[in-house]
Formats: C-alpha cells, structure tokens, sequence
C-alpha cells in the first residue's frame, strides 16, 4: 500500500485523488493543499506549494512512494528536479523540459524546429514593433503572453483595437506581470479546436481519448479566456490521431530524448483541425484542468500503474485501457471570474446532485469554514456526467447543477453545443 502525495487544489487534483483513491495499491493520500472534495478521500496539508524544499522534506518524513504533481507553476519551478535530487519518485517533467509549456516562445522555436504545422507567429518584446506588427496584419489575429498565466494569456482579437487592448495589457500594464515579458503575435486559424493528452516515459507514448475545451467566460467563445469552463468527449478518426501522435507529440518527445532530457509525464497540445489540416496551438507539461476531471470518470487501468511505468520508463510494456462512453464536464464558478470575485458563500445541493445517475462532482475552490462547505475561489466545481451520447450527459450534468446553489453562481450553458450541430 503506497502512500501518494498530490499537489495542487483545483478539480484536476480532486479528480486525481478520486481516481487513486480507488486503487487497491494506493494506501493514505495527502494532498497540498486540496479543497472542500479532497479533504473527504485524502488528507488536505497545508503548505506553500513555492516552498520546495518544505515539500521535499515532508516527502521523506512521511514516507511518500510516488508525488503527483497539478500545477504548471510547480513543474515550471523545478519541483521535479529537486525530488529526483533527493531520491524521491516524482511524476512530471523537468523544469527543462517545462519550458515547453512555461514559454511559449521557446515552445514555438521548437514547432519550427521540428517541422510541427502551427501558425504563422513572431514574437516581440517590444510593445512598439509588436504593435506596428499587428498594424500591418490586420485582424482577426491572435496575442499570447510568452509565460505562465494560469490560461488567461491567449487573446483573440476580432479586431485591431481589441489587438491593440491586449498588448497594452500585457506588455505595458503588466497584467500578466513577467509572463509578458515576451508576446507571440499569431495568425488566427479557424477551425475544431481538440485537446489530445499522451503519457509519456520520455520514449513510448500512450494518447487519451480526444476531447473539446471550452476557454471562453461567455458562450459562443465570447469575452476573456479562463483556465477553462467545461469539456466534451469528442470524436475523431482513429487516422487523425495516428496523425496526432506521428505530426505533433511524437516529434517533441523525440527531440527531447535526442538532448537528453526525456520528456516524462503528460504532454498536452492544444489543437486545431483546420481546411489545411492539423496545427498545434500551444504545449502544455502536465494534465489539463477541466479535462482530466472527465477522464478520470473514463480511465479503466489503475492510475498509479501508469504513472510507475512512466517514471520507470517500461510504459510499452502496460495497456491503458478507456471507457468509450462519452463524458462531460461543466465548471460552475462564483460570479466574475476570471476578473475580480467575491468568495465565502455556502454551497448547498451537492448531495442532491450526485444522487443523478452517471454524476460526479469535483471540487476546485471550495473549503471547509465551522463545518460548512463555502466557495474558495474562481472555478469552485467541476460537474461529470456520462451517458450514452453526449447529449445525455450533457443534460445530466446541467440537471445536476440546477440543483446547486450559492450566491453569484455561474457557468456556461452552452458546453458541447459546437458538438451538436
């Protein structure tokens, strides 16, 4: 019986402890620092997730098997590094090999590098020359923030003043603060977006079932991007995802391994099916958030299973097996996010809600205050539900959140609806 140790207090983290929490190899789970869901499988720890060296050393002092790691601000700081450094078995990429994710500029060097289709980009540090770029192009074109920014650095503009907006923000106000040190300025590509999730152990690597996220606050992919506010199940030719693995995923984990710094953990692209095919979007290192709160209601083979044999490096020698059911997942979040917010309203329902068949909910800013389960944050639950089509998981979920209630509550209601036209 192994004892796990997870970081993170979002959904994905809740999802993941659900799912360890299930394993007949997993023993006591600790999580830094969870939330209101967590806390009812695992054990909530409080600490300063920067402060990696306090980790390390709760780790050993709690014989810890294997660490799981959430966040991109995590890996991005070398959290993977300092473990291995100490011995422990950790789960996730080096800050190397990070930068695939933490810098959307050297993530973007690497697509040309190894002839992966994206769009047409440069990338400034001037807000000048960035401007006078965008000027010339004309809209609709798309800015992104260099850095980490919890999701909310990819702008769309539809047209040249929003364009000129977001530079403004980015590279004069500081809104992102040193994640727009650098922007890409980008062609704006039209077509599905898809998001395709592979485990790798830094060779062999394993695709998850595809999915659709939802980034946009508003329907019809209208107002700021969030960390994302729902995904579906999609579905795409077993061709296309060969041509996934071959055009995009394979060929970073390849140059990787090449520089001797293996890839080792999960490796996100964002995509998107256009008239000329597929092109990458951007790179993430670890799992995404809402998505893995629906694939842990699909995942069949025991998630601690595949996260030894990615760090073994024997990853070819298991089978990861899926649900093909299809699975969603509606975020519901306290009113203004992902700008300003107000926290620290009870959350009723919850109970009610899972009673709905095929229902499961994941907590993300959610918390424990005199016994009472109150709102924490931004995105505060994940709804799941599955069905036997889309269309009937996606009315159980929104059943499931007809239910539920708390002051300034909103999600999108427009989840899958791209799916169903």
């Amino acid at each position: 019986m192994k004892k796990i140790l997870v970081i993170g207090s979002g959904g994905r983290e809740h999802a993941l402890v659900w799912k360890l929490s299930q394993s007949p190899k997993v023993g006591e789970i600790f999580v830094v620092n969870g939330n209101g869901g967590s806390c009812t499988l695992a054990t909530n720890v409080s600490i300063n997730i920067d402060k990696i060296n306090d980790l390390v050393d709760f780790a050993k002092e709690n014989e810890i098997a294997i660490t799981i790691v959430g966040p991109d601000n995590s890996l991005a700081d070398g959290i993977v590094d300092e473990f291995q450094k100490n011995g422990l078995k950790i789960f996730g990429p080096s800050k190397y090999v990070t930068q695939i994710e933490s810098s959307k500029s050297f993530a973007k060097k690497m697509m040309i590098d190894e002839n992966i289709p994206t769009a047409r980009f440069k990338i400034f540090s001037d807000y000048q020359k960035a401007l006078n770029y965008v000027l010339e192009q004309g809209a609709p074109i798309v800015i992104k923030v260099s850095g980490l920014a919890f999701g909310k650095g990819v702008y769309i503009c539809k047209t040249i003043q929003e364009a000129e907006i977001a530079l403004k923000e980015t590279m004069l106000d500081r809104k992102h603060g040193d994640a727009g040190n650098e922007v890409i300025v980008e062609e704006f590509l039209e077509g599905q977006e898809v998001s395709v999730h592979a485990f790798s152990d830094g060779i062999t690597t394993m695709l998850f079932p595809p999915v659709q996220d939802h980034k946009t606050i508003f329907a019809g992919n209208q107002g700021p991007n969030t960390g994302g506010m729902g995904t579906v199940s999609m579905s795409l030719s077993p061709e296309m995802m060969i041509e996934i693995k071959k055009q995009v995923i394979d060929p970073i984990i390849n140059a990787f391994q090449k520089n001797g710094k293996p890839f080792i953990g999960v490796l996100y692209p964002g995509l998107i099916i256009t008239a000329e095919g597929i092109k990458a979007l951007e790179f993430n290192a670890r799992l995404g958030d809402p998505e893995t709160q629906s694939y842990m209601r699909l995942l069949k083979t025991d998630l601690i299973d595949i996260v030894e044999a990615c760090i073994e490096g024997r990853l070819s020698k298991i089978e990861i097996e899926w649900n093909t059911t299809p699975c969603v997942c509606v975020v519901v979040s306290s009113g203004g996010y992902p700008g300003e917010y107000k926290t620290g309203f009870p959350i009723y329902g919850i109970d009610q809600a899972e009673k709905i068949p095929e229902v499961v909910i994941f907590h993300a800013g959610t918390s424990f205050e005199n016994g009472k389960l109150m709102t924490s944050g931004g995105r505060v639950l994940g709804v799941t539900a599955k069905g036997e089509t889309i269309e009937i998981a996606l009315k159980r979920a929104y059943k499931a959140i007809s239910l539920i209630k708390f002051e300034g509550m909103y999600f999108r209601e427009d989840i899958g609806r791209a799916l169903q036209q």
